[in-house]
């Protein structure tokens, strides 16, 4: 049986900046500009697909407004007129981000927090989750152990690694579907369990929780704008920019070592 990563030295934030754009986990992203605009206009012309799980009415019709909120807390370019080609998170923003999370982290610890930690992008962001409830469950924090036999969108909802996602045919599988953590949290009320005081978590599995009423914070690719519109709204409680599936997941290493030291917890 492999071994779990040895823990790394926290970098300090200039550190991590030049990790975050050297890896392109932020900075110049591989996501391409017309992908992001194309996901903005559908999210605007209402396509559900695309308001991971996020109730947004019709508050967000005009592409432009979407756009103007991503260059403000994603850093993608706000010129309008750039149509095609490079895009962009900013890294300082990311930075921002994380410690957002890292505050709110700590306050779970202090509390000692029931968490639940779920995930939509496994290739990716799974050992990012992995970690942090390794670091929350050291502190004394409940993860949340989701009921058995649950289904969602034709696949089951598991527990991996402390971590909820979505199964089909023995594979992880990549979703921005709300409907797994509706499962979830239907099937805590089902068994008479309380509700997580805190979700960490990232696609639909976010704004599902967040839509609930629920403290959710999470991670958010540029071509992902209803998580930051949440945010904007204060739905949400966190959305920390980034690329969420570069070349390779240990990249997100440097991130997770910074957000755990920022927290006051430590990977296990």
């Amino acid at each position: 049986m492999g071994r779990m990563p040895k823990p790394i030295e926290p970098p300090s934030r200039a550190e991590l900046i030049d990790h975050l754009v050297r890896t392109r986990i932020a900075g110049q992203v591989a996501t391409p500009r017309e992908n992001n605009l194309s996901h903005y206009r559908k999210l605007a012309n209402g396509d559900r697909h695309y308001w991971l799980g996020l109730e947004l009415g019709d508050r967000w019709t005009d592409e432009q407004d979407v756009l103007a909120v991503m260059a403000e807390r994603c850093g993608v370019v706000d010129d309008p007129a750039h149509r095609y080609g490079q895009d962009t998170i900013d890294p300082e923003l990311t930075l921002a981000g994380l410690d957002r999370l890292a505050a709110r982290l700590r306050k779970a610890a202090l509390d000692r927090q029931s968490v639940l930690l779920a995930t939509g992008h496994p290739g990716g962001l799974l050992d990012v989750h992995r970690a942090t409830a390794a670091g929350l469950r050291a502190a004394g924090c409940e993860i949340v152990v989701i009921p058995a036999g649950l289904m969602a969108d034709e696949g089951s909802v598991w527990q991996f690694a402390d971590v909820a996602v979505l199964e089909r045919g023995a594979t992880l599988w990549h979703t921005h579907s709300p409907a797994p953590m509706a499962a979830i949290l239907d099937g805590l009320a089902a068994e008479g369990r309380p509700q997580p005081d805190l979700v960490v978590a990232d696609h639909g599995w976010a704004g599902c929780a967040a839509q609930r009423g629920l403290d959710a914070v999470g991670y958010a690719d540029c071509n992902d704008p209803a998580l930051f519109l949440g945010e904007a709204e204060g739905t949400l409680q966190v959305a920390v920019p980034l690329d969420d599936h570069v070349r390779d997941p240990r990249f997100y290493d440097p991130l997770v070592a910074y957000l755990l030291a920022a927290a006051g917890l430590r990977d296990t």
